[in-house]
This record gives C-alpha cells, sequence and structure tokens, in this order.
C-alpha cells in the first residue's frame, strides 16, 4: 500500500470526525487497509473520496447515491480526471433538477412567508379539500410531477 494514513490523520486532513469515517467505512464509502494490530490505515485516496462525500451531503444528496456513484469508480486503481468527469455526467442533470427546486423553493417561500396575507384565498400554495390528494403524495405544486 502507498503512504498510508491513520483515521486520526485522515480526520484532521479531510475535517471528517474519526466517528464519521469509521460509519462511512462501514457504509463501503472509503475502504481502510488493517494492520497487524487491527488498526485502519487509509490510501491517500480516501481523502478525495471523503470530500466528494462532504461536498455531494451538502448539497443534498443521499449517501446511498453517494455510494452508487462511488462505486462505479475502480477499486483497483486510482480514478482518472475521465473517471471523475464520467461520475459529473451521470450527476449533471440530477443536479441541474436540485438547482431548480432548490430556486422554486426560495422563490416561493420568499413570497410566502414575506407576503403576509395569511389569506388562504389568495395563496398560490393553498389546497381546498385536499383537492391534489388525487395526484399523489407530497408538495404536488413543488415537486415535479
Amino acid at each position: 500500500m502507498q503512504e498510508s494514513l491513520t483515521i486520526g490523520q485522515l480526520s484532521e486532513r479531510s475535517g471528517v470526525a474519526a466517528s464519521a469515517l469509521r460509519y462511512y467505512e462501514r457504509l463501503g464509502l472509503i475502504r481502510a487497509e488493517r494492520t497487524g494490530g487491527n488498526q485502519r490505515r487509509y490510501a491517500r485516496i480516501e481523502l478525495r473520496r471523503v470530500a466528494f462525500i462532504r461536498i455531494s451531503q451538502q448539497v443534498g444528496i443521499s449517501l446511498d447515491e453517494i455510494r452508487e456513484a462511488l462505486d462505479s469508480l475502480p477499486a483497483s486503481r486510482t480514478p482518472t480526471p475521465e473517471d471523475w468527469a464520467r461520475l459529473s455526467r451521470v450527476w449533471r442533470d440530477r443536479l441541474d433538477e436540485r438547482i431548480r427546486l432548490l430556486s422554486k423553493l426560495r422563490d416561493d417561500l420568499d413570497g410566502c412567508i414575506g407576503c403576509g396575507c395569511l389569506s388562504l384565498r389568495r395563496c398560490a400554495l393553498y389546497n381546498p379539500g385536499d383537492t391534489l390528494a388525487g395526484e399523489g403524495p407530497g408538495a404536488r405544486l413543488v415537486l415535479p410531477s
């Protein structure tokens, strides 16, 4: 194995608590080798994976989606820029949709809270008699159908 990091070193370098790193490992998001004394040792490439996990979580991507993406990367070698670009292309549409939804939420929430009308007659999100229930669960006026 190339120069490796202890869990404390990986934690310090990545800014992620050791308990979270153990959790990521348990979920299969990162990998560690074990020493003869059963101590974890992480390859330096795991720093990139942890950074990817952190930023993905920050934009609201689930750990299951993150694991699926990381599983598409080669396990036997350090991912190349082409590997990361391929992963990026797969996520582009998903991220664009998430941006669209966040923008809609921001704009609608601002209008809803900011208008101060407190009137169900004028509310753009009002659903009298729960008529939207027939279209399915969730926020039907905000989420895509």
